[in-house]
């Protein structure tokens, strides 16, 4: 049953590609986002793992349960896919700009969780720009208000 979800959100029949993208569709392809974010320097630990969960959990109002049957469904799309246009194309046909801007955010939130943005997070924040069609000022915003969030300063 999972698989055949995963499998209908990445080729879906005519029908289906033509109906709006439900809410489990945006809910994987945004778990699935923030999974190469926490992937992209090689290491999946327990805080990003903790962060992902919560994210998707209170974003898609799931419980505890639900939050982690998506993230298995987002580890096998992940492991599945070749490429981010899929998961990205949900989410830019299903959020507005500033919920794209949100989505940012917490790939940052992510990549800085350890105190090192290496430069393979750092491109993948810039390929996801690209990808959810954001502007080089809107990445660069999210980054700063992160980085504040972090170093405990107060939003203006």
């Amino acid at each position: 049953m999972v698989l055949r979800r995963i499998a209908e959100m990445l080729f879906p029949s005519d029908e289906a590609a033509n109906a709006p993208h439900d809410q489990e569709q945006v809910a994987l392809a945004t778990c699935v986002v923030l999974l190469e974010a926490a992937k992209a320097d090689a290491t999946f630990t327990e805080v990003e793992r903790r962060h992902i969960l919560d994210v998707i959990a209170r974003r898609f109002a799931l419980d505890d349960e639900a939050a982690e049957e998506l993230l298995g469904e987002a580890l096998t799309a992940r492991e599945e896919s070749t490429d981010l246009w899929r998961f990205t194309h949900a989410i830019n046909k299903a959020f507005m700009p500033q919920e794209k801007i949100e989505i940012i955010e917490e790939v940052w939130r992510i990549v800085l969780s350890d105190g090192v943005l290496s430069g393979h997070e750092d491109g993948l924040a810039h390929q996801l720009r690209h990808l959810l069609n954001l502007n080089h000022p809107q990445l660069i915003g999210a980054k700063m208000k992160v980085l504040g969030e972090i170093r405990g300063e107060n939003p203006e």
